[in-house]
């Protein structure tokens, strides 16, 4: 996904930085990490407040295969209504913000 298309998705929280990251990307609004992009696909930043909204969404967290068992981080798909309606998008993007804020350094 090219980063004008990345930056149209995150319009709602106004300038957000790209960085190239473990083979995608990272995206981040004033210097917090809230979303990533790996193989076309943006997954955004959840925690324990705002996973359950996304579990309810239909959206799928990010699991890969990890040495021993499966590792789960904290990103999510983005719900398949928010990707064609720009209010919708503008909710969840504010949830994977408001995760970032709460994030530990």
């Amino acid at each position: 996904m090219d980063n004008d298309a990345i930056r149209d998705m995150f319009v709602s929280l106004g300038e957000v930085t790209i960085k190239r990251m473990f083979g995608g990307k990272g995206i981040y609004h004033q210097g917090k990490i809230l979303a990533l992009e790996l193989s076309g696909d943006i997954l955004l930043k959840a925690d324990a407040q705002s996973a359950p909204a996304f579990a309810d969404a239909g959206a799928s967290q990010w699991i890969y295969a990890g040495k021993n068992k499966p590792v789960a981080m904290p990103y999510w798909s983005i719900p398949d209504a928010a990707l064609d309606d720009p209010d919708d998008m503008a909710k969840w993007v504010a949830l994977a913000w408001g995760a970032a804020l709460r994030a530990k350094k």
